[in-house]
């Protein structure tokens, strides 16, 4: 057999796959099929999950690293469903070792699970050699779940339907965040039953703490073209944000501290827990970082930048 004829697919794939913030997370109305139409601003964090396969006769995931014991090794990680719907429309045998090394919170609001899920279908293409172009990937990703498709994607994005239609945005600059990480997590679909149950309760005359009444995010585009945080700081929203401090009103001090620590704005990530800082510069996000690992008001503190590009091969042998 002459060496040309030999397999250059690899035995071993790591991809690398950023966590993500929501710069604006606007929520409107629940639709039919049980999802509610957002208008999001996505950025891809430094902070990620690394999403290793390897060549087994059975299909297996195991999780290592920060929360991996919250993490399921059944069907329903994403990981393991991404395995299953690869292979089912490539008509290949799902058989892998996935191996997951956490660095992004579970289940605080940063797409951790979404990150592996769009991580394993990046991988496990490359390892079961499947001609597939990125915009079937991007189905795929999208059937996994919202936030999938820009784990794919990273960088910065506008993303509108339940979050899986994207469109790049262009941000100049760098973005430097302080992360404080929550003690325990908050369910997704939890926090948007909560906001529908605090949006009814306004509707019968009750008040909605945090929910003010502003336009889309025109004005935030327009800011991340400028690549000044702070003139991008006071633009950060998030509708969801009420939610998570109505099911986890501690977050209200750490949001306090980070503001108190010298960071340009504070919000909660996504469907929280996780709480984050835009800083100035990296610098200024080193010293809130330090505020608040000694405020006591997270389990854990770290920084990041953004934007950062999606799932990408970091090692193939």
């Amino acid at each position: 057999m002459s060496p040309a004829s030999l397999s250059v697919v690899p035995d071993r794939i790591t991809v690398r796959v950023p966590a993500k913030v929501n710069l604006y997370l606007g929520v409107g109305p629940l639709r039919d099929d049980g999802y509610h139409e957002l208008t999001t601003v996505f950025q891809a964090l430094s902070l990620h999950d690394d999403v290793t396969v390897s060549r087994s006769a059975e299909l297996q995931v195991v999780t290592r690293g920060d929360g991996a014991a919250d993490v399921p090794a059944d069907a329903s990680n994403l990981a393991m469903r991404a395995a299953e719907l690869l292979a089912d429309w490539a008509g290949v045998p799902a058989s892998a070792d996935i191996a997951i090394d956490k660095t992004i919170p579970v289940a605080g609001g940063m797409a951790g699970g979404s990150a592996d899920g769009a991580g394993a279908l990046v991988a496990l293409a490359r390892l079961w050699d499947i001609d597939i172009d990125r915009e079937s990937l991007a189905e795929l990703a999208a059937d996994l779940g919202s936030d999938v498709p820009f784990a794919l994607h990273g960088g910065t994005a506008l993303g509108t339907g339940r979050g899986e239609k994207l469109m790049p945005i262009l941000s100049r600059g760098e973005c430097h965040w302080v992360l404080a990480l929550a003690k325990q997590g908050l369910s997704t679909p939890t926090v948007f039953r909560e906001l529908d149950r605090l949006r009814e309760n306004r509707s019968n005359g009750g008040e909605l703490d945090g929910d003010a009444e502003t336009g889309g995010p025109d004005e935030l585009l327009q800011a991340l073209t400028s690549g000044d945080p702070t003139t991008i700081a006071p633009l950060l929203r998030n509708d969801l944000q009420p939610a998570a401090l109505s099911l986890a009103p501690a977050l209200r001090r750490t949001l306090r501290a980070g503001l108190d620590a010298g960071a340009l704005n504070g919000i909660v990530s996504g469907s929280g827990p996780t709480c984050a800082f835009l800083c100035a510069d990296e610098v200024d996000a080193v010293n809130v970082a330090a505020e608040l690992s000694g405020a006591g008001v997270a389990r854990a503190v770290r920084t990041a930048s953004g934007p950062v590009p999606g799932a990408r091969i970091i090692d193939a042998d």
